[in-house]
Protein backbone atom coordinates (compact mmCIF):
# COMPACT_ATOMS: atom_id res chain seq x y z
CA UNK A 1 0.00 0.00 0.00
CA UNK A 2 1.36 3.45 -0.91
CA UNK A 3 2.19 5.73 1.98
CA UNK A 4 -0.10 8.68 2.61
CA UNK A 5 1.60 11.85 1.38
CA UNK A 6 1.60 13.43 4.84
CA UNK A 7 3.50 10.45 6.24
CA UNK A 8 6.30 10.50 3.69
CA UNK A 9 9.71 11.60 4.99
CA UNK A 10 10.24 14.53 2.62
CA UNK A 11 7.23 16.71 3.57
CA UNK A 12 8.11 16.56 7.27
CA UNK A 13 11.77 17.48 6.83
CA UNK A 14 11.09 20.12 4.22
CA UNK A 15 8.44 21.69 6.44
CA UNK A 16 10.96 21.99 9.29
CA UNK A 17 13.62 23.31 6.91
CA UNK A 18 11.23 25.91 5.49
CA UNK A 19 10.20 27.02 8.99
CA UNK A 20 13.79 27.56 10.12
CA UNK A 21 14.76 29.24 6.85
CA UNK A 22 11.81 31.59 7.28
CA UNK A 23 12.84 32.23 10.88
CA UNK A 24 16.37 33.10 9.77
CA UNK A 25 14.99 35.48 7.13
CA UNK A 26 12.79 37.15 9.75
CA UNK A 27 15.77 37.52 12.11
CA UNK A 28 17.77 38.99 9.22
CA UNK A 29 15.10 41.61 8.52
CA UNK A 30 14.87 42.52 12.22
CA UNK A 31 18.63 42.79 12.49
CA UNK A 32 18.77 45.01 9.39
CA UNK A 33 16.14 47.33 10.89
CA UNK A 34 18.04 47.40 14.19
CA UNK A 35 21.28 48.26 12.38
CA UNK A 36 19.45 50.97 10.42
CA UNK A 37 18.43 52.48 13.75
CA UNK A 38 22.01 52.25 15.03
CA UNK A 39 23.21 54.17 11.97
CA UNK A 40 20.57 56.90 12.15
CA UNK A 41 18.34 56.81 15.26
CA UNK A 42 16.84 60.21 14.47
CA UNK A 43 15.25 59.04 11.22
CA UNK A 44 14.74 55.29 11.71
CA UNK A 45 12.21 53.51 13.90
CA UNK A 46 13.69 51.53 16.76
CA UNK A 47 13.50 47.75 16.39
CA UNK A 48 14.96 45.63 19.24
CA UNK A 49 18.13 43.67 18.65
CA UNK A 50 17.09 40.09 17.69
CA UNK A 51 18.85 37.57 19.96
CA UNK A 52 18.61 34.95 17.21
CA UNK A 53 21.27 36.80 15.24
CA UNK A 54 23.80 35.45 17.74
CA UNK A 55 23.21 31.96 16.34
CA UNK A 56 25.54 32.98 13.52
CA UNK A 57 28.48 33.53 15.91
CA UNK A 58 29.67 29.92 16.44
CA UNK A 59 33.24 30.85 17.41
CA UNK A 60 32.04 33.19 20.15
CA UNK A 61 29.60 30.48 21.27
CA UNK A 62 32.36 27.87 21.38
CA UNK A 63 34.46 30.14 23.58
CA UNK A 64 31.42 30.85 25.77
CA UNK A 65 30.91 27.11 26.21
CA UNK A 66 34.48 26.67 27.41
CA UNK A 67 34.05 29.65 29.75
CA UNK A 68 30.86 28.13 31.18
CA UNK A 69 32.57 24.76 31.70
CA UNK A 70 35.43 26.44 33.58
CA UNK A 71 33.43 28.95 35.61
CA UNK A 72 29.78 27.87 35.58
CA UNK A 73 28.91 31.32 34.24
CA UNK A 74 27.32 32.12 30.88
CA UNK A 75 28.82 35.14 29.15
CA UNK A 76 26.02 37.71 29.12
CA UNK A 77 27.11 39.49 25.94
CA UNK A 78 25.84 36.85 23.50
CA UNK A 79 23.84 34.36 25.61
CA UNK A 80 21.46 33.37 22.81
CA UNK A 81 24.42 32.23 20.74
CA UNK A 82 25.56 30.06 23.64
CA UNK A 83 22.17 28.39 24.08
CA UNK A 84 21.72 27.79 20.35
CA UNK A 85 25.18 26.21 20.23
CA UNK A 86 24.35 23.95 23.19
CA UNK A 87 21.06 22.98 21.53
CA UNK A 88 22.87 22.07 18.31
CA UNK A 89 25.40 19.93 20.20
CA UNK A 90 22.63 18.10 22.08
CA UNK A 91 20.76 17.46 18.83
CA UNK A 92 23.92 15.87 17.40
CA UNK A 93 24.49 13.74 20.51
CA UNK A 94 20.94 12.38 20.53
CA UNK A 95 19.64 12.73 16.95
CA UNK A 96 22.78 12.47 14.83
CA UNK A 97 23.59 15.35 12.47
CA UNK A 98 19.92 16.32 12.25
CA UNK A 99 20.87 19.98 12.57
CA UNK A 100 22.56 19.81 9.16
CA UNK A 101 19.63 18.24 7.31
CA UNK A 102 16.71 19.72 9.24
CA UNK A 103 17.67 23.13 10.66
CA UNK A 104 20.83 24.66 9.16
CA UNK A 105 19.94 27.41 6.64
CA UNK A 106 23.21 26.86 4.78
CA UNK A 107 22.33 23.18 4.40
CA UNK A 108 18.86 24.09 3.13
CA UNK A 109 20.25 26.54 0.58
CA UNK A 110 22.78 23.90 -0.44
CA UNK A 111 19.94 21.47 -1.12
CA UNK A 112 18.18 24.06 -3.26
CA UNK A 113 21.39 24.55 -5.26
CA UNK A 114 21.68 20.79 -5.56
CA UNK A 115 18.18 20.53 -7.01
CA UNK A 116 18.83 23.43 -9.37
CA UNK A 117 22.08 21.85 -10.53
CA UNK A 118 20.32 18.57 -11.23
CA UNK A 119 17.88 20.42 -13.48
CA UNK A 120 20.22 22.68 -15.45
CA UNK A 121 23.41 20.61 -15.69
CA UNK A 122 23.61 17.57 -17.95
CA UNK A 123 25.72 15.78 -15.35
CA UNK A 124 26.86 16.40 -11.76
CA UNK A 125 30.52 15.91 -10.90
CA UNK A 126 31.46 13.30 -8.29
CA UNK A 127 35.19 13.40 -7.45
CA UNK A 128 36.93 10.02 -7.61
CA UNK A 129 37.67 8.34 -4.28
CA UNK A 130 41.36 9.29 -4.28
CA UNK A 131 40.35 12.96 -4.57
CA UNK A 132 37.24 12.74 -2.40
CA UNK A 133 38.93 11.33 0.70
CA UNK A 134 41.58 14.07 1.09
CA UNK A 135 38.99 16.76 0.37
CA UNK A 136 36.74 15.38 3.09
CA UNK A 137 39.59 15.93 5.52
CA UNK A 138 39.56 19.70 4.94
CA UNK A 139 36.62 20.31 7.28
CA UNK A 140 38.39 18.38 10.04
CA UNK A 141 41.53 20.48 9.56
CA UNK A 142 39.40 23.61 9.95
CA UNK A 143 37.74 22.12 13.04
CA UNK A 144 41.15 21.23 14.49
CA UNK A 145 42.33 24.81 13.98
CA UNK A 146 39.33 26.30 15.79
CA UNK A 147 39.53 23.69 18.56
CA UNK A 148 43.25 24.34 19.05
CA UNK A 149 42.67 28.10 19.16
CA UNK A 150 39.97 27.62 21.79
CA UNK A 151 41.69 25.03 23.96
CA UNK A 152 44.99 26.92 24.17
CA UNK A 153 43.37 29.99 25.75
CA UNK A 154 43.66 30.11 29.53
CA UNK A 155 40.83 31.44 31.68
CA UNK A 156 42.10 35.05 32.03
CA UNK A 157 42.62 35.35 28.27
CA UNK A 158 39.26 33.72 27.60
CA UNK A 159 37.39 36.08 29.91
CA UNK A 160 39.23 39.10 28.55
CA UNK A 161 38.24 38.19 25.00
CA UNK A 162 34.61 37.33 25.75
CA UNK A 163 34.00 40.61 27.58
CA UNK A 164 36.00 42.74 25.16
CA UNK A 165 34.44 45.36 22.86
CA UNK A 166 35.67 43.22 19.95
CA UNK A 167 33.45 40.28 20.96
CA UNK A 168 30.60 42.56 22.00
CA UNK A 169 30.49 43.92 18.45
CA UNK A 170 30.86 40.51 16.78
CA UNK A 171 27.30 40.46 15.47
CA UNK A 172 27.64 44.03 14.19
CA UNK A 173 30.72 43.06 12.19
CA UNK A 174 28.91 39.98 10.91
CA UNK A 175 26.14 42.25 9.62
CA UNK A 176 28.68 44.53 7.99
CA UNK A 177 30.36 41.56 6.34
CA UNK A 178 27.15 40.55 4.55
CA UNK A 179 25.61 44.01 4.11
CA UNK A 180 28.72 45.43 2.45
CA UNK A 181 30.17 42.50 0.54
CA UNK A 182 33.59 43.13 -0.92
CA UNK A 183 34.46 41.95 -4.45
CA UNK A 184 36.65 39.24 -2.95
CA UNK A 185 33.89 37.99 -0.65
CA UNK A 186 31.37 38.07 -3.49
CA UNK A 187 33.73 36.06 -5.68
CA UNK A 188 34.24 33.43 -2.97
CA UNK A 189 30.49 33.11 -2.34
CA UNK A 190 29.83 32.85 -6.08
CA UNK A 191 32.46 30.13 -6.46
CA UNK A 192 30.97 28.19 -3.54
CA UNK A 193 27.52 28.50 -5.12
CA UNK A 194 28.85 27.20 -8.44
CA UNK A 195 30.55 24.37 -6.57
CA UNK A 196 27.21 23.54 -4.94
CA UNK A 197 25.57 23.39 -8.35
CA UNK A 198 28.19 21.08 -9.82
CA UNK A 199 29.07 18.85 -6.84
CA UNK A 200 26.37 17.41 -4.61
CA UNK A 201 26.63 18.39 -0.95
CA UNK A 202 29.98 20.12 -1.59
CA UNK A 203 30.06 22.61 1.30
CA UNK A 204 28.85 20.15 3.93
CA UNK A 205 31.00 17.30 2.65
CA UNK A 206 34.30 19.13 2.30
CA UNK A 207 34.41 22.50 4.05
CA UNK A 208 32.02 22.92 6.99
CA UNK A 209 33.87 22.63 10.36
CA UNK A 210 30.56 22.90 12.22
CA UNK A 211 29.33 19.78 10.46
CA UNK A 212 32.63 18.04 11.20
CA UNK A 213 32.13 18.64 14.93
CA UNK A 214 28.54 17.44 14.82
CA UNK A 215 29.56 14.34 12.87
CA UNK A 216 32.01 13.36 15.61
CA UNK A 217 29.39 13.90 18.32
CA UNK A 218 26.87 11.89 16.30
CA UNK A 219 28.86 8.71 16.92
CA UNK A 220 27.37 8.80 20.43
CA UNK A 221 23.79 9.03 19.13
CA UNK A 222 21.53 6.09 20.06
CA UNK A 223 19.71 6.42 16.72
CA UNK A 224 21.04 4.75 13.57
CA UNK A 225 19.80 3.84 10.10
CA UNK A 226 19.50 0.05 9.94
CA UNK A 227 18.93 -2.22 6.93
CA UNK A 228 17.17 -5.57 7.21
CA UNK A 229 19.21 -7.87 4.96
CA UNK A 230 16.47 -10.53 4.86
CA UNK A 231 14.02 -8.28 3.03
CA UNK A 232 16.50 -6.10 1.12
CA UNK A 233 16.39 -6.71 -2.65
CA UNK A 234 19.72 -4.99 -3.34
CA UNK A 235 18.16 -2.39 -5.65
CA UNK A 236 20.60 0.28 -4.36
CA UNK A 237 17.95 2.98 -4.42
CA UNK A 238 18.95 3.93 -0.88
CA UNK A 239 22.58 4.47 -1.88
CA UNK A 240 21.63 6.50 -4.94
CA UNK A 241 19.38 8.71 -2.80
CA UNK A 242 22.03 9.44 -0.15
CA UNK A 243 23.49 12.97 -0.54
CA UNK A 244 26.57 11.89 1.45
CA UNK A 245 27.22 8.99 -0.96
CA UNK A 246 27.08 6.43 1.85
CA UNK A 247 26.93 2.84 0.59
CA UNK A 248 23.71 2.18 2.50
CA UNK A 249 22.91 -1.00 0.57
CA UNK A 250 26.19 -2.60 1.64
CA UNK A 251 25.97 -2.20 5.44
CA UNK A 252 23.59 -3.47 8.11
CA UNK A 253 23.91 -0.31 10.22
CA UNK A 254 24.98 3.16 9.07
CA UNK A 255 27.59 4.35 11.56
CA UNK A 256 29.49 6.95 9.54
CA UNK A 257 29.83 10.56 10.66
CA UNK A 258 28.51 11.66 7.26
CA UNK A 259 24.92 10.56 7.97
CA UNK A 260 22.74 13.62 8.60
CA UNK A 261 19.51 11.73 9.34
CA UNK A 262 17.85 13.25 6.28
CA UNK A 263 15.74 10.08 5.75
CA UNK A 264 16.28 10.21 1.99
CA UNK A 265 17.43 6.60 1.93
CA UNK A 266 14.41 5.56 3.99
CA UNK A 267 12.09 7.37 1.59
CA UNK A 268 13.75 5.74 -1.43
CA UNK A 269 13.48 2.16 -0.13
CA UNK A 270 10.58 0.35 -1.87
CA UNK A 271 10.43 -2.51 0.66
CA UNK A 272 8.34 -2.07 3.80
CA UNK A 273 10.27 -2.01 7.12
CA UNK A 274 13.55 -2.83 5.35
CA UNK A 275 15.34 0.46 5.94
CA UNK A 276 14.51 2.63 8.92
CA UNK A 277 15.88 4.81 11.68
CA UNK A 278 16.20 2.60 14.74
CA UNK A 279 16.26 3.51 18.41
CA UNK A 280 17.81 1.24 21.07
CA UNK A 281 15.85 -1.98 21.31
CA UNK A 282 15.15 -2.01 17.58
CA UNK A 283 12.16 0.34 17.72
CA UNK A 284 11.68 2.29 14.49
CA UNK A 285 11.57 6.10 14.62
CA UNK A 286 9.19 7.35 11.91
CA UNK A 287 9.92 10.66 10.25
CA UNK A 288 7.09 12.55 11.94
CA UNK A 289 8.39 11.50 15.36
CA UNK A 290 11.93 12.44 14.42
CA UNK A 291 10.67 15.89 13.38
CA UNK A 292 8.94 16.26 16.76
CA UNK A 293 12.13 15.22 18.57
CA UNK A 294 14.25 17.73 16.64
CA UNK A 295 11.84 20.58 17.35
CA UNK A 296 11.33 19.57 20.99
CA UNK A 297 15.04 19.32 21.76
CA UNK A 298 16.09 22.48 19.94
CA UNK A 299 13.06 24.41 21.12
CA UNK A 300 13.40 23.06 24.64
CA UNK A 301 16.91 24.44 25.13
CA UNK A 302 16.20 27.82 23.57
CA UNK A 303 12.81 28.01 25.29
CA UNK A 304 14.49 27.34 28.64
CA UNK A 305 16.81 30.29 28.03
CA UNK A 306 13.87 32.55 27.21
CA UNK A 307 11.78 31.38 30.17
CA UNK A 308 14.62 31.91 32.65
CA UNK A 309 15.55 35.37 31.37
CA UNK A 310 18.91 34.29 29.97
CA UNK A 311 18.14 34.78 26.27
CA UNK A 312 18.75 38.49 25.74
CA UNK A 313 22.08 40.26 25.88
CA UNK A 314 22.95 42.76 28.59
CA UNK A 315 24.27 45.11 25.91
CA UNK A 316 21.85 48.05 25.76
CA UNK A 317 20.69 49.64 22.50
CA UNK A 318 22.74 52.71 23.35
CA UNK A 319 25.81 50.51 23.91
CA UNK A 320 25.20 48.85 20.55
CA UNK A 321 24.98 52.23 18.87
CA UNK A 322 28.26 53.28 20.45
CA UNK A 323 29.89 50.01 19.34
CA UNK A 324 28.54 50.62 15.85
CA UNK A 325 30.04 54.11 15.71
CA UNK A 326 33.39 52.88 17.02
CA UNK A 327 33.50 49.92 14.63
CA UNK A 328 32.71 51.83 11.44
Amino acid sequence: MAKSSWLKPFPWRHAVQAAFLGLCAWIGVEFHLFMTWCADPANAAYVPHPPGAEAFLPISALLSLKYWILTGRICELHPAGFFVFVAVLLVALLLRKAFCAWICPVGTLGELLERLGARILPRRFAPPRWVDLPLRGLKYLLLAFFAWTTLRMDLPALGAFLYSPFNAAADLRMYGFFAHISPTTFTVIALLALLGLAVENAWCRYLCPYGALLGLLAFASPLKIRREAATCTGCRKCTRACPARIQVHAVRTVRTDDCSACYRCVAACPEKATLRMNAPGGRAVPTWLFAVLVLALFGGVTGFAMATGQWRTVITPQDYRQLYLEDR
